[in-house]
C-alpha cells in the first residue's frame, strides 16, 4: 500500500510541474539573495519555445540573470520612485524585465531559466508573470488567483514564491 501511494505521488507530482512554468523553489527568506529558477515543461500546442520574458513583481535591489548556450539574454530596467538599498548604497535604478531568446526548445524537452535576485525586506507572497513564446503561439503566463482561489484553479498561472520573515541578518 505504501509503495502504491508513493508511486502515485511520483506519478502525480510531473504533472503538476510540466503543466506550467514554475519556480524549483517556492519558499525564501526575506532580504536574503535568491536563486530563482523558472522552469519550462512544454511548448505552445506543440510548438517549440524561442523566447521566455519574466516580469518582476517589484523592483529588486539586485537582479542578475544566468546566461544560457544558445540563448541570449536581455534586461529592462526602470528609474525608481523610492531608492532601494544594497550594501549600503542607494539604487536608483532596478531591473524590472529579464528576457532569453534563442533555443529552440523542443515541447518535447523541459528546461530551466535561472535569475539571481536579492529579495524584498518584507514578506509576502510575490507573483512572477512568465511570457512564452513558440515558434507558433504563445503562453502568458500571468494569472494571479482572486481571494478563495488557488493556482489549480486557473488556466494559465504566474509562478508564486512565498518570502517568508526573516529570522534575523540577511547573508549571502
Amino acid at each position: 500500500m505504501k509503495i502504491r501511494i508513493c508511486a502515485l505521488a511520483l506519478l502525480a507530482a510531473p504533472i503538476v510541474a510540466s503543466a506550467h512554468v514554475v519556480l524549483e523553489q517556492q519558499v525564501a527568506t526575506a532580504g536574503s539573495y535568491y536563486k530563482g529558477v523558472f522552469r519550462v515543461g512544454h511548448g505552445c500546442e506543440g510548438s517549440a519555445t524561442v523566447a521566455l520574458t519574466v516580469t518582476l513583481p517589484e523592483p529588486m535591489a539586485s537582479v542578475k540573470p544566468m546566461v544560457k548556450p544558445g540563448w541570449t539574454v536581455s534586461t529592462r530596467s526602470e528609474k525608481l520612485a523610492q531608492p532601494l538599498m544594497n550594501h549600503g548604497k542607494p539604487v536608483t535604478e532596478a531591473v524590472v524585465e529579464v528576457s532569453w531568446r534563442g533555443g529552440p526548445l523542443a515541447d518535447a524537452h523541459y528546461d530551466e531559466f535561472a535569475l539571481m535576485m536579492k529579495l524584498p525586506d518584507a514578506a509576502g507572497r510575490r507573483w512572477f508573470k512568465v511570457m512564452q513564446v513558440c515558434e507558433q503561439g504563445v503562453n502568458d503566463w500571468s494569472q494571479i488567483p482572486a481571494e478563495g482561489q488557488t493556482t489549480r484553479d486557473l488556466k494559465m498561472p504566474a509562478a508564486v514564491l512565498d518570502i517568508h520573515p526573516a529570522a534575523g541578518h540577511a547573508h549571502h
